[in-house]
């Protein structure tokens, strides 16, 4: 009985912390319909889509990342593979693992400006941010 609650409680355990966004996100492969990045790593990233989209578990895509104004980082893009797959009666969240990125000085910008908000206990955007980072273009 003592090994059941252990199971119950164990954690997700990540290499990289994962943060939440309100970033934008497009898939190359679907058009220019926007989805919601709901959070992002250096290593990976989960997407909230449509029940109308399918995406196929191990295919790689083509990511556009549009940061909120706010963390004033351009636009980027990532290649991904979708790693797992949840489905709600709305809507579906898709975990991907990110295999590159052409211009990796604004995803590591846009990964140190979503730690820097955590650590500073804004989990989403608020008027009453100290300096965010410097930005290395």
């Amino acid at each position: 009985m003592g090994q059941n609650i252990l199971m119950g409680q164990m954690m997700e355990k990540r290499k990289n912390s994962r943060f939440n966004t309100i970033a934008k996100v497009t898939i190359k492969e679907f058009g220019k319909e926007e989805f919601q990045l709901k959070d992002l790593s250096i290593t990976g990233c989960r997407i909230e889509y449509p029940l109308d989209v399918e995406i196929l578990l191990d295919m790689r895509f083509s990511l556009k990342i549009i940061p909120e104004k706010e963390a004033k980082i351009h636009t980027f893009s990532i290649t991904a593979e979708a790693r797992w797959i949840r489905v709600s009666s709305n809507s579906c969240e898709a975990g991907f693992m990110i295999t590159a990125s052409p211009k990796g000085k604004q995803f590591q910008n846009y990964v140190d400006y979503l730690s820097w908000r955590f650590s500073h206990g804004k989990s989403m955007i608020s008027d009453d941010l100290s300096e965010p980072p410097s930005i290395v273009m």
